[in-house]
């Protein structure tokens, strides 16, 4: 059994956002040489999330508008937690979406659906945050 670590970075311009990166979860895949087993990726703040679904811009805008109508941003004061940060409602968001994927890998590919993609949801962004890939297998 061999194991392969890679950790990716992100530093988005906006407070939240939707990055599809299933290319970059690919090639490392690639890079570890492993063709059966699994792929874990996960974040690894508590203000963003790890996801699997479709990459599409009308989708990823109910996404931003369900999870605000769920924890609006703001008031801030509406939250115990914020006082000396602002971010409350990324905490609730990173909840609902979730913090980690596992994805089967078959014959070197990710064992994903014909529309699975995998996403980082940054929902407290404008400053460096990472995510960790995991793969572990033959």
């Amino acid at each position: 059994m061999k194991s392969y670590r890679k950790e990716l970075w992100f530093n988005t311009a906006h407070r939240r956002e939707y990055l599809n990166i299933t290319a970059q979860v690919r090639s490392a895949l690639t890079e570890s040489g492993i063709t059966e087993g699994l792929i874990l990726v996960n974040a690894m703040h508590i203000t963003a999330s790890v996801f699997i679904n479709d990459d599409e811009g009308g989708l990823h805008q109910d996404f931003e508008n369900w999870l605000e109508g769920l924890a609006p941003e703001k008031p801030y004061s509406q939250y115990h937690h914020n006082g000396f940060e602002d971010n409350a409602d990324a905490h609730l968001k990173r909840q609902i979406m979730g913090r980690e994927v596992l994805v089967a890998i078959t014959e070197g590919k990710l064992d994903l659906g014909p529309w699975e993609q995998i996403f980082y949801a940054e929902f407290d962004g404008k400053r460096r945050k990472r995510v960790l890939i995991k793969i572990i297998g033959e």
